[in-house]
């Protein structure tokens, strides 16, 4: 039996160079941070959504005899796993033909065929014709860009029709976040899923099928499309907390201590709540399609679960909206902090200067090269000083007695 190797930890943000001397902790600290956001800004334009790359007038979809053209060396990893309440079976597919000619076991319950890495497309092109994949659901799959949602293609002749659902996850990989499109086709009693990368979702659902009370064990294909579904959803809420803690330092650095750098880290937060929001949003609507959505291969049962689906995707859109508004909030109190200090800085400059209009004034009448009275005095220099010390020390209480200071 073959399992997906379980890699749930998650990645690291940033490692902090070594090899760069730190000469004093403060002076570290910023040069670590400083190092992140120019690496943040060199990796955002990558996760910018990109149009799809094909010639105007091509027609839609993609053919089987079309996927043997961009054929990589990169082997295909297809596991297939036959389960029922009282059985379980997983093998990793080295020979596809053969094993596709072959039947499935009479005890089986339901087929899961999980196809993981789509460069070997001559493999996927095996897969699609013996369940008749539909070309635009097969141009959907290699679609990276595409969002979430829910087709029905019918069955032609004697083949029966399948739900094609195209549901989207979250991953840090690195410290960025990259969105995890997993493809499904739902049959009666089959389910096919194909994904480009590992996803720790599925692995997830993999362990649970392990345990033979489970209710992915007890019931049909579509309450394990359930099952998986709500594992991509439930892997938005730890990204979504290492916002909301992001968030937090940000701001606390923003009252503290605000830079540039500050501004940059809620920038960076913004953007990662973009790209969430232009995941979550499109899943909503899909977990609500596939909850009122009438058809031979949804039960009632999954249908029921499907709801709970739908309300966690309900809480993620409105923490998303939530931390978009702090983030909001933040980027302006920085505003009004460094306003503030501004002021604050011109407030100073402004008495500075005003203490000084009187002073400047005496000092230009007395410097005139003309022959005064005072001029020949001796005490005239002493008062001069004592004259002027008495301004500023009338005009810096009277500032200070109506506020200014």
């Amino acid at each position: 039996m073959t399992r997906e190797p379980d890699d749930s930890r998650p990645d690291p943000i940033d490692p902090e160079p070594t090899s760069v001397p730190e000469p004093a902790p403060q002076s570290a600290r910023r040069h670590v941070k400083a190092a992140r956001h120019r690496h943040a800004r060199r990796t955002a334009r990558s996760r910018l959504p990109r149009a799809k790359r094909t010639q105007p007038g091509q027609p839609a979809g993609i053919e089987y005899h079309e996927l043997i053209q961009t054929a990589s060396d990169t082997p295909t990893r297809i596991l297939c796993t036959d389960f029922s309440p009282d059985r379980i079976h997983t093998q990793e597919i080295s020979d596809t033909s053969a094993f596709l000619a072959a039947h499935r076991p009479s005890w089986t319950r339901v087929r899961w065929i999980h196809v993981e890495g789509l460069q070997d497309q001559t493999m996927l092109r095996t897969v699609a014709e013996k369940y008749q994949l539909h070309p635009l659901a097969i141009e959907d799959i290699l679609d990276r860009a595409q969002r979430p949602k829910l087709d029905d293609y019918p069955g032609e002749d004697d083949q029966p029709g399948r739900l094609f659902v195209m549901a989207h996850g979250v991953r840090l990989i690195e410290g960025q976040l990259v969105s995890e499109p997993v493809g499904f086709f739902l049959g009666r009693t089959t389910l096919l899923s194909f994904q480009h990368g590992s996803c720790v979702a599925i692995g997830e659902i993999r362990r649970r099928l392990d345990t033979p009370r489970s209710r992915v064990r007890q019931n049909d294909a579509s309450f394990l499309l359930y099952a998986l579904v709500d594992a991509l959803v439930d892997r938005y809420f730890p990204i979504l907390d290492a916002c909301s803690e992001r968030l937090e330092a940000a701001e606390d650095e923003v009252l503290a201590r605000p830079d540039t750098l500050s501004l940059h880290a809620m920038h960076q937060i913004k953007r990662d709540l973009v790209m969430i929001r232009r995941s979550a949003w499109p899943m909503r609507e899909l977990v609500a399609q596939l909850q009122r959505e009438r058809h031979e291969c949804l039960s009632e049962i999954a249908q029921t679960y499907f709801r709970d689906v739908y309300d966690h995707c309900v809480q993620i859109i409105d923490l998303i909206e939530t931390y978009r508004e702090i983030a909001s909030a933040v980027t302006e109190t920085y505003v009004s902090v460094v306003s503030n200090r501004t002021n604050d800085i011109m407030k100073v400059l402004t008495v500075i200067g005003t203490i000084f209009i009187p002073l400047t004034f005496l000092a230009g009448v007395y410097g005139m090269n003309l022959e005064m009275p005072e001029t020949h005095w001796a005490p005239a220099y002493p008062l001069f000083w004592v004259a002027c010390v008495t301004i500023a020390g009338i005009m810096l209480w009277r500032f200070k007695r109506g506020g200014w200071l």
